[in-house]
């Protein structure tokens, strides 16, 4: 038990210096995302159609989507913002597993869709407390 305490140990402050800013146990401590999405007036097509290749493919990096709205302006309460067209809350296992999702091969056929689609978007990173 020791031996293996103490292999851990040295690997864990091998890897937080090897990752410099980035420590071991943020890379592999489960995000969230929640994105604010703004879809150009007569995209909304489009946009789904990149929707139905993305969404799927977040299950394949660990990750699901928890949550998809479509808030109408009637839903607002208070805002300092325009209410978005939609509204994702993500989970993935890792920071690790969210850049794979981002780099996937087979999402990238489908930026333009994205490109043509979505006017502006924000995303909120965080981890649960």
């Amino acid at each position: 038990m020791f031996i293996y305490a103490h292999t851990w140990l040295y690997t864990t402050m091998f890897l937080n210096k090897l990752l410099g800013a980035f420590s071991i146990t943020s890379i592999l401590t489960m995000i969230f995302i929640t994105q604010l999405i703004y879809v150009k007036e007569g995209q909304e097509n489009i946009f789904h159609e990149f929707e139905n290749y993305a969404i799927p493919i977040i299950s394949k990096y660990n990750g699901e989507l928890m949550l998809r709205l479509r808030p109408d302006a009637g839903s607002v309460v208070e805002a300092a913002i325009d209410h978005p067209y939609e509204v994702h809350i993500i989970r993935f296992a890792s920071m690790l597993d969210f850049d794979a999702f981002l780099t996937d091969s087979e999402r990238s056929k489908y930026l333009d869709l994205k490109e043509k689609s979505i006017k502006e978007s924000f995303l909120i990173k965080g981890e649960a407390l």
